[in-house]
């Protein structure tokens, strides 16, 4: 847990606190525990429990309801049904898991833990048996440290490894989620051997979770101890957070594998803070990473689109595929990924994403993605649940901020299926209300057949206007070929500014008669050219905004994670009234119309992490960095940026962690300036 609101703003200062604690206990005369209690007799430690040789799937209540009421046994208990009631249990979801918060901030006069009465009045184990009368399984969470996360300090296991795992054993609990808080600066694989050990001892089937953030490299040790490891600082229900911790755990696929996962923290889908096109991005790059799918909302209060992307049977196939392979990247220029993963069947599931915030043409080949050669090859659409083929092109043009996850195979009925189409957009989708855009769309055929009696149609929201300027139909399209159509679009006069849809359909025949149709939403973005002149760049509405803890600010600091809990831009003891203030990993574009000319700012560290923070700033003009800084520390006071953006039509303002990974990187884009 690293800087997060409720937790990891009380873990970020763990260091101090730790430090003060040790320096009591020692005060005191006590030793801070660096052993575990002692078991009489131990047995041999063992590489692997022999458990979670797939990821673990289930639920987790941490991130809808944190340490709040509604934290109860009820809820405990309703989401049991829910897994039962909604197909969720059949789709391969087992575990219902309890967070912190759910014990007494003190042990009983036997050195117990006990439950909380007023959340659990009936204790851990009448919970336990309950859901196991459901055929599902329970979990559990403590740190290992004297405490746990929460701001209360409820108790930890540090010293009290076997007791506390024979507690949990009795209470018939199968899973363990230990933390990292409150730690006592005692050595990370020492504590988590201890327990591993305490877990085995128990004689009960425990999945082992490791929870320690990432911060001492778990995928180059725990292997040998836990099930899974957390890689990272934890997850919050924003886009921002979600591609961070998407790009530091990609990397790690080498250290995957049955019985032993890289864990990129659980599932915010349904929280609210990001769109279906994003939280399909969500479920889809953790099936591919081969991560532990943990469900993190309120099942209770889900809607439908909620369900359909928690419970799409191919989508949760790929996660859970006995090889047990984490996906590895392609390519990923320009947020353009290609993640490829190899399944236990030879066939392999190709994740195209969309980083950016307009959409994007993405390819490889099947045999880029590790297929032999073949002259066709299968191709299934795991969230259209459609299957083509293809001549071995593996290409879509993906919505903003999408995934277009495909299985492919070379499979010798690959015949039996029509051609598969890629649905293109050429041209910028930028337009100025009450003025025509030019676009151009194509419909290019991938498969090794031809489609016949092809045709395009490009809907816009109601009352604008878009207009064919060239054919919109072909008789066929043999392979490698594509239908170009012209299009003139405009917004009414007086359109507000912001994003709204484009839909380009396409219809068309195999050559077995089989009609298929397919779609591809697009954004459009009604914009307002920029005031000549010199003004403040963040007083001019956004394209695009993405950030890596909470939203982006204006005329403050990030703050944490609500929208407007920011404070004054202060850098090196300097106040700024104007600018933004963003979390790495940040991108924030405008949009310039070619009218302007420099970007100037003051950036550095926000003074409000203390000596924390490590970014560095970038500015884009259309696709071309045209200014960076380097490295900025908390410890600089804020540093000029000159940007020279003559001609571009979109500024980007870019913040990466300075390639520490993300630990209170708070960055104000203090003064910023633009000159059109």
């Amino acid at each position: 847990m690293r800087h997060l609101p409720t937790r990891t703003t009380r873990t970020s200062h763990r260091g101090v606190i730790g430090a003060l604690l040790a320096g009591l206990l020692c005060a005191a005369g006590a030793t801070v525990p660096a052993v575990a209690d002692s078991p009489a007799p131990a047995p041999a430690p063992q590489a692997g429990n022999g458990l979670a040789l797939t990821p673990p799937m289930g639920f987790n209540n941490w991130n809808s309801t944190h340490c709040r009421a509604e934290f109860n046994e009820a809820m405990v208990k309703g989401i049991a049904d829910i897994f039962v009631e909604k197909g969720l249990k059949d789709a391969g979801y087992q575990y219902v898991n309890l967070d912190d918060c759910w014990a007494k901030p003190q042990r009983n006069a036997d050195g117990k833990l006990e439950a909380d009465p007023q959340r659990f009045p009936n204790g851990i184990k009448s919970v336990a048996d309950y859901v196991h009368s459901k055929g599902l399984k329970i979990g559990i969470y403590t740190s290992a440290g004297t405490k746990t996360c929460d701001s209360v300090g409820l108790p930890g296991a540090l010293g009290h490894e076997y007791s506390d795992a024979q507690q949990f054993a009795d209470w018939g609990i199968d899973y363990l989620k230990y933390d990292n808080c409150n730690n006592q600066g005692v050595d990370a694989k020492q504590r988590y051997t201890t327990m591993r050990d305490a877990l085995a001892a128990t004689g009960r089937p425990i999945v082992y979770s490791i929870c320690e953030w990432g911060e001492n490299k778990p995928w180059e040790w725990a292997g040998e101890i836990g099930n899974l490891w957390r890689t990272t600082g934890d997850i919050n229900d924003s886009w921002g957070s979600m591609l961070s911790i998407m790009k530091q755990n990609l990397p790690l696929a080498a250290a995957a594998g049955p019985g032993h996962w890289n864990d990129p923290d659980m599932l915010e889908v349904g929280n609210g803070g990001m769109t279906d096109t994003e939280y399909r991005t969500h479920f889809s790059m953790w099936s591919v990473m081969a991560a532990p799918l943990l469900i993190g909302s309120d099942l209770r209060k889900a809607g439908p689109e909620t369900f359909e992307i928690l419970s799409n049977h191919e989508v949760i196939a790929v996660d859970q595929d006995p090889l047990g392979k984490q996906g590895t990247v392609l390519s990923s220029t320009g947020g353009r990924w290609v993640v490829t993963k190899e399944m236990q069947d030879g066939s392999r599931v190709v994740a195209l994403f969309n980083e950016t915030g307009s959409a994007q043409h993405i390819s490889t080949t099947a045999e880029a993605a590790g297929l032999p050669k073949a002259t066709a090859y299968t191709m299934r659409d795991l969230w259209e649940h459609t299957t083509y083929n293809t001549a071995g092109s593996v290409s879509a043009t993906v919505p903003a901020h999408g995934t277009v996850l495909l299985r492919i195979a070379a499979d010798p009925k690959w015949a039996a299926h029509p051609p598969a189409v890629e649905l293109g957009l050429n041209g910028s989708p930028l337009v100025e209300a009450g003025r025509t855009a030019a676009l151009t769309t194509t419909v290019t055929d991938l498969g090794r057949t031809p489609a016949t009696k092809v045709s395009a149609a490009l809907t816009g929201p109601s009352g604008w206007q878009v207009k064919a300027a060239s054919p919109t139909g072909s008789p066929a399209l043999p392979t490698g070929r594509a239908l170009t159509t012209r299009w003139q679009v405009t917004a009414p006069a007086g359109t507000a500014t912001g994003t709204y849809d484009l839909t380009l359909t396409a219809q068309y025949r195999s050559p077995a008669g089989t009609r298929v149709r397919s779609t591809v939403p697009f954004q459009a973005h009604v914009v307002v050219a920029p005031p000549a002149g010199a003004g403040y760049l963040s007083d001019l509405p956004q394209l695009s905004a993405a950030n890596g803890w909470g939203p982006v600010e204006k005329d403050t600091s990030n703050g944490e994670s609500k929208a407007g809990d920011g404070n004054p831009l202060t850098i090196g003891g300097t106040v700024f009234a104007k600018g933004l203030g963003v979390h790495a990993d940040s991108a924030v574009e405008f949009y310039t119309g070619k009218a302007c000319s420099a970007v100037t700012a003051q950036v550095g560290v926000d003074d409000e992490k203390g000596t924390k923070g490590t970014v560095a700033f970038e500015v884009w003009a259309d696709g071309t960095k045209v200014a960076s800084t380097g490295v900025l520390t908390n410890a600089m006071p804020a540093q000029p940026l000159f940007a020279d953006v003559s001609g571009a039509q979109v500024v980007r303002l870019v913040v990466t962690d300075g390639g520490d990974g993300v630990d209170s990187d708070h960055a104000d884009w203090a003064d910023l300036r633009i000159t059109c």
